[in-house]
């Protein structure tokens, strides 16, 4: 090329500039939707919330409702018996009626005489059950834990397990110094081994499954005893508490019955000697409604303890 014919470009040349969009080519954005708030679940109607109560129950309604036909079935037999004074082989001649015998409750409740006796045995069956499962519960789970404490234990409570309460009255008497201590000692007897028996075994029986993932944990000693020990033997715990309540109740009429001054047993005993044979019948009756109402309570303890085992036993159902 010569100089001729170069090509001068000028100093202040500057870069070229883009040309500026045209509307045509700008790109529009959707507008942004507002999303409704979801309305509030409408409140289900009391009937619907009655047929799902119903639906859940219904297993726990038939057994009641059975239960209730039972009872009713009982009073009828026990009406017809007693009215006509059937005697085959077995004598109704003498048993009152259940109108003669709820005539009597009647009157009997409005005495104060017999509320105390009501009020003294259940003062006495609190006291003797208390006392037996603050001792039964934690021996019965050191005699599972522990090998050695069961070797020495074990063998003394099972020649005094099948001594009957009455056979214990004597002695009781000869060992402590009043008779309303000797006859909460016969009622803690009463509850004492089954509820000793029932702990060990739960203990024993536990799945050493559990044990062994614990420690495989780091679990401890007492995290094994909160966590895996106690839960897994607390099913066996309340069915000896239960069981154990019934029999406190069996010897604490057996003691009242021959050396108490007050109670019901002794109100029952009494009204046989003087042949009140619907007081009789009271007494026997008032028993077995305090005891219901007591192995009820257990139950109901049992429950609020192990939620776990009651939601098992209810969907087994």
């Amino acid at each position: 090329m010569t100089p001729s014919t170069a090509v001068k470009l000028p100093l202040d040349t500057k870069p070229a500039m883009p040309a500026p969009a045209r509307p045509a080519d700008v790109v529009s954005l959707p507008e942004a939707k507002t999303v409704p708030a979801p309305a509030p679940a409408a409140a289900k109607p009391p009937a619907a919330k009655v047929r799902r109560w119903l639906r859940i129950h219904r297993a726990d309604i038939k057994s009641w409702g059975i239960g209730a036909v039972a009872l009713l079935a009982f009073l009828a037999f026990w009406h017809v018996a007693t009215v006509y004074r059937l005697d085959i082989y077995i004598r109704f001649l003498n048993v009152p009626t259940p109108a003669a015998v709820f005539e009597r409750g009647l009157h009997a409740f409005a005495n104060p005489r017999f509320v105390k006796n009501v009020t003294i045995s259940i003062q006495r069956i609190a006291l003797g059950f208390a006392l037996a499962t603050l001792v039964a519960v934690p021996l019965g789970l050191i005699m599972g834990r522990f090998r050695p404490v069961r070797d020495w234990i074990y063998p003394v409570s099972e020649i005094l397990r099948p001594i009957p309460a009455i056979a214990w009255v004597p002695m009781s008497i000869m060992l402590w110094p009043t008779t309303e201590s000797s006859i909460v000692f016969i009622t803690f007897l009463g509850s004492f081994f089954p509820i000793v028996i029932n702990t060990l075994h739960g203990m024993v029986t536990l799945d050493k499954v559990l044990v062994r993932a614990a420690r495989s944990l780091g679990a401890g000693e007492w995290q094994l005893f909160w966590e895996v020990y106690l839960p897994g033997t607390l099913p066996h715990v309340f069915t000896g508490l239960t069981v154990g309540m019934g029999v406190a109740w069996v010897s604490l009429i057996a003691a009242e019955m021959i050396s108490g001054q007050f109670g019901i047993g002794y109100f029952t005993w009494e009204s046989y000697s003087l042949i009140q044979f619907a007081d009789v019948v009271l007494g026997m009756a008032c028993i077995g409604i305090l005891g219901l109402i007591s192995s009820w309570l257990i139950r109901a303890a049992g429950a609020i303890a192990m939620p776990w085992f009651t939601r098992a036993a209810r969907q087994t159902k």
